[in-house]
């Protein structure tokens, strides 16, 4: 196993490097943050999820809920690392079972996530986590449905923060909420 090899600010210089921008993806005027360039180094993928793991290890957290589908890529290691239960959260028909569906607004229509509806005990302690966040309308989405079926949703972390959108406005007061590098622009 890795062991982290640098700081917190290091590490934000190390994936700001490593992010590539892709333009006019999905669409137009979109400047597209590529975080693939990053995961594929296996020192710095370890870097990030060590140091997602030093913000939550106080958290007493219970279950990670991760945002599919990159919020899988980071949520599963991480829960690993905590001792905590991992949670799916995908897009509409991807899960067997009973569901719990919350639609919502994007700035081109609207999209649809799910989560079991037995995946979180009553109570439970649940921190969110996936890839990026830009105008929170996901993060929110899947913080509305971990509330639905019962869990308390604590913290949410995420890799990238596109500070510029305002995400963090979209989400309720949480005791965590991070990111491993913010652009402001």
């Amino acid at each position: 196993m890795t062991t982290v090899s640098h700081t917190v600010q290091d590490l934000s210089t190390r994936l700001r490097e490593a992010i590539r921008d892709i333009p006019d993806y999905p669409k137009p005027g979109i400047l597209f943050k590529d975080i693939t360039t990053a995961l594929r180094q296996p020192q710095l993928f370890a870097d990030i999820v060590e140091a997602l793991y030093q913000q939550a290890k106080e958290a007493n957290i219970q279950y990670v809920a991760g945002i599919e589908s990159r919020g899988f890529i980071l949520g599963s290691p991480l829960a690993y690392r905590l001792g905590a239960g991992f949670i799916p959260i995908r897009k509409r028909g991807k899960l067997p079972g009973q569901t719990a569906q919350y639609e919502y607004q994007l700035e081109y229509g609207t999209d649809c996530v799910e989560i079991h509806v037995d995946a979180i005990e009553p109570g439970a302690r649940v921190l969110l986590v996936d890839d990026l966040l830009a105008t929170g309308g996901t993060a929110a989405a899947a913080s509305h449905l971990i509330g639905q079926v019962g869990g308390r949703l604590v913290g949410a972390l995420f890799m990238v923060d596109l500070a510029f959108l305002n995400g963090r406005s979209q989400l309720p007061p949480l005791d965590l909420l991070e990111a491993l590098v913010t652009y402001t622009d």
